[in-house]
């Protein structure tokens, strides 16, 4: 593995981390079973602290996206060919993504959405996440790659 691909896997590592804490941050989880309560860990309990967070965490992951999306069109093409885990972390990121710029949307103040409609789409970017979480353990385990 060349050091660029190491700075990449390093740099989705982080952010992953990151967002998935700051977003498991974001419901009473870390609070309600007294994680927030270890020293050095009450800032998990502070919900604009980790709204914050997984903004900034998400903007990182996609400007990451995107650049390594554009540098695989033009660089990368022929030299690497996408794993079939590969194309699904991509769905999967894809589906993180555009349900949370709906979240996002939601949360101006002239957008109205449905009381259901946000609860489906704060189920849907929850599943996208534990899948995500899923797929990232399933190939640290079986030593996937995303190229082959």
């Amino acid at each position: 593995m060349n050091s660029q691909a190491k700075i990449r896997k390093y740099i989705y590592s982080i952010t992953v981390f990151f967002i998935a804490l700051s977003g498991f941050a974001q419901m009473p989880v870390f609070k309600r079973y007294y994680i927030a309560d270890i020293p050095g860990l009450s800032w998990l309990a502070q919900f604009y602290v980790t709204h914050i967070m997984h903004y900034i965490a998400a903007i990182v992951l996609i400007t990451f996206v995107i650049y390594v999306l554009f540098d695989f069109i033009f660089k990368g093409r022929g030299l690497n060919t996408i794993t079939r885990i590969g194309y699904f972390k991509i769905v999967i990121l894809a589906g993180l993504v555009i349900t949370g710029s709906l979240m996002v949307v939601k949360n101006l103040p002239s957008i109205y959405f449905n009381h259901n409609v946000i609860i489906v789409l704060d189920l849907v970017h929850l599943g996208f996440c534990m899948i995500l979480l899923g797929a990232g353990l399933y190939s640290l385990i079986m030593k996937k790659k995303w190229v082959s």
